[in-house]
C-alpha cells in the first residue's frame, strides 16, 4: 500500500536534512522518483530523460547530460544585490532553450516569467530592450506579477501542467514559508507529467530542501573587455557578463563552481579560465603588491557619540 502523502513529504525533508549533515548529496529526489514511479507501474530505465545541454563539457557532465526539461532547475543568489547574477544566468538558460525550439518550430511559443510581488520591488522587472540585447525575443516572452505568493505559485503550476510554454520561470525573494518542500513537489510532479522544464529563481534565498534536481548559486564576476577582430582588446568596453556559478545540489559529493562566459549573439556558454585578468596591460599595475593601509585619525572620520560634551562656558 502506498504512504499517504505528509509521510513521504516527512520521509523526503529528513533524508535530505541527514544527507546535508554528512554533507553527502541528498536522496530525496531519488527516493520521490523510484516511490512515483513505483506507483504508476512504471519503470526508471524505460523512461526517456529530457536534458538540456550548456555546451561546457566538464559542466554538462557535473549534472547529467543537462539540465532536466521535465523537472525543477534552482538558481538562487546570496545577496539581494546580486539578483542580476541569477536573473541574467535563467535567462540565458531561457534563451539556449528557446533558440532550441525556434530550430524545430516556425513559430516558437514564447517564455513565462512568474514573479511575486515582493522579489519585483527590489530586483525590479524584465526590459523588452534588455531581453532583446541578452538574446530573447520580446515578443516571445510573457510576464506575470501575481500580488500574493500563493497567486503566483497556482499560475507556475497551471503553466507547466498546461504544456503550452516550453519554459516557465517562478522568481521569489528568500524562504517563505508558503513555498515548501510539499509545493515544491507538487510543481515537480506537475512538470514530470507535462514533461516541460520550470526554473526556480531564488533572490536572496538560502539552501533548502526541495524536488529540484539541481541547485546553482549564482553570483557576478568581472567580465572581459570588448574583442576587436583583429584580435586586440577594446580599451575601457565592457565585454559579455559573467556568471560565477557554483553547483550546490547535484550527484557529486562537493560542491563544484565554474566561471562561464554568456554571449547573446551566439546565445550560448563559454568558459572563462579563473587566472584570467579583466583588466588590460595598461591598465594594471606595474608593481602588484599588497596595497597601503588606510591612515588613521582622518578627519572625515565620524566621532564616537558621548566621547565630547558641548556645555557652554558658566563664565
Amino acid at each position: 500500500m502506498a504512504q499517504p502523502a505528509v509521510m513521504r513529504e516527512r520521509l523526503f525533508a529528513l533524508r535530505e536534512t541527514i544527507a546535508k549533515l554528512e554533507g553527502k548529496p541528498a536522496p530525496a529526489l531519488a527516493a520521490a522518483e523510484s516511490e512515483a514511479l513505483a506507483d504508476k507501474g512504471l519503470s526508471a530505465k524505460n523512461e526517456s530523460v529530457l536534458r538540456l545541454p550548456l555546451g561546457i563539457p566538464t559542466l554538462d557532465e557535473a549534472i547529467d547530460g543537462g539540465l532536466p526539461l521535465d523537472g525543477i532547475t534552482e538558481v538562487r543568489s546570496d545577496l539581494l544585490r546580486e539578483a542580476g547574477a541569477g536573473s541574467g544566468f535563467v535567462l540565458a538558460l531561457a534563451a539556449i532553450l528557446q533558440r532550441q525550439v525556434e530550430e524545430s518550430h516556425s513559430a516558437p511559443p514564447p517564455i513565462l516569467w512568474i514573479a511575486d510581488m515582493v522579489s519585483t520591488m527590489e530586483a525590479g522587472v524584465p526590459y523588452a530592450v534588455g531581453l532583446r540585447d541578452f538574446g530573447l525575443k520580446p515578443d516571445q516572452f510573457f510576464y506575470a506579477s501575481p500580488r500574493k505568493l500563493e497567486d503566483a505559485l497556482w499560475l507556475a503550476e497551471a503553466a507547466v501542467e498546461s504544456g503550452v510554454f516550453p519554459a516557465t520561470v517562478l522568481e521569489i525573494r528568500g524562504n517563505p514559508k508558503p513555498f515548501d518542500l510539499t509545493e515544491s513537489r507538487r510543481l515537480s510532479l506537475r512538470a514530470k507529467a507535462s514533461k516541460r522544464p520550470l526554473f526556480l529563481l531564488r533572490q536572496a534565498g538560502e539552501e533548502e530542501a526541495s524536488s529540484a534536481y539541481f541547485r546553482f548559486l549564482a553570483a557576478p564576476a568581472p567580465a572581459q573587455a570588448r574583442p576587436l577582430p583583429d584580435g586586440t582588446m577594446l580599451g575601457g568596453s565592457i565585454g559579455n557578463p559573467v556568471f560565477h556559478l557554483t553547483l550546490e545540489k547535484s550527484r557529486n559529493p562537493a560542491p563544484l563552481s565554474f566561471l562561464l562566459e554568456w554571449n547573446s549573439h551566439d546565445r550560448r556558454f563559454f568558459a572563462v579560465s579563473r587566472s584570467a585578468n579583466p583588466r588590460l596591460p595598461d591598465e594594471r599595475a606595474a608593481h602588484s603588491g599588497t596595497p597601503l593601509s588606510a591612515s588613521s585619525n582622518r578627519p572625515d572620520i565620524k566621532k564616537e557619540m558621548g566621547a565630547l560634551l558641548a556645555f557652554a562656558r558658566s563664565s
